[in-house]
């Protein structure tokens, strides 16, 4: 039995189709307050092994105001990743402290394992999930529903963009999806960017590939509507009802020329409100493994700003 993909240190998948997955320190639940929020898994569908890590911030006197929802989506390349990794953890703890918003941030299913668009049904699943538990759970009370916003990092990104397109089309969804948050998220396509061209960047357009390959269905390419953004089936009527969308890129990150055509793309189709804000110096998902550093600290701001103005 040989590897036949790897990514170093997390991930390695073997001829006979078994995979070997290798998690970074994790961090526990805390229902007691820590660091002024707690926090509690719960689950989202059980027999999918769907589920999800609630963050609630202490706010002070009587808890009667309603709090907006943010709904997170990790990164991994759809391949690793949870919620339960100690960065994560920590940044999206902190971020509802500063944003005054209730977090729910999501397991999915991973490739190769569940391949495409696996993680995007499983994503929108938890929007369901918040529909229904909204008047049962108790740390979702204060919740919201009518200001809820999407946020991801990498694939998570992406997931954001495929979960916004289905909410939009589902006019029975009790949920109203305010905005979204995409961080240094992952797109691709057939055709490579004049970044990928370039001399030094095998290493990493391999690295990307082969996440591709891992997760896209059999028989797919990079051209698949959750790859190429660009074969994405939406009327033009449609984009103009997506909703205000930030797109965080990281200055030295390789992602971030896909994350800038993104934003472009749909400037180009008239969404009515796209911004793109750049964290010079930083590596990609700088936030997850630096989540106390200053620039994670300002990219939490600079969220907590769009939640509160939108």
């Amino acid at each position: 039995m040989s590897i036949v993909a790897e990514a170093p240190n997390y991930l390695q998948v073997f001829s006979d189709g078994s995979v070997k997955r290798f998690a970074p320190e994790v961090a526990p639940t805390s229902e007691e307050s820590s660091g002024g929020y707690k926090s509690k898994d719960v689950i989202i569908d059980l027999p999918k092994a769907i589920t999800g890590r609630i963050f609630l911030p202490d706010i002070p006197g009587p808890c009667t105001s309603s709090l907006p929802v943010l709904v997170y989506f990790h990164g991994g390349g759809f391949c690793i990743g949870s919620t339960t990794w100690l960065g994560y953890h920590h940044f999206l703890g902190d971020f509802s402290v500063v944003s005054h918003s209730i977090v729910l941030s999501v397991d999915y299913r991973l490739a190769p394992e569940h391949r495409l668009p696996i993680a995007y049904d499983d994503c929108y699943s938890s929007l369901e999930w918040l529909c229904s538990q909204v008047s049962n759970e108790p740390w979702l009370k204060q919740a919201d529903i009518s200001r809820v916003f999407l946020s991801g990092d990498s694939a998570g990104g992406n997931i954001v963009h495929q979960v916004a397109i289905k909410a939009m089309r589902k006019e029975t969804l009790r949920v109203k999806v305010k905005g979204l948050l995409l961080m240094h998220t992952f797109f691709g396509s057939e055709e490579r960017t004049e970044k990928e061209r370039a001399d030094g960047a095998t290493g990493y357009v391999a690295m990307n590939d082969m996440f591709w390959k891992l997760s896209v269905p059999d028989g797919s390419n990079r051209d698949y509507f959750g790859c190429n953004f660009e074969k994405q089936e939406v009327s033009e009527a449609k984009w103009r009802e997506f909703p205000t969308v930030t797109v965080y890129v990281a200055g030295l990150d390789f992602l971030k020329e896909r994350g800038v055509m993104y934003a472009k793309f749909l400037q180009r189709k008239e969404v009515k409100r796209v911004k793109l804000v750049e964290t010079e110096n930083k590596s990609h998902v700088f936030h997850v493994f630096h989540p106390k550093s200053e620039a994670t600290c300002s990219l939490q701001r600079q969220m907590s700003e769009f939640i509160k103005n939108n």
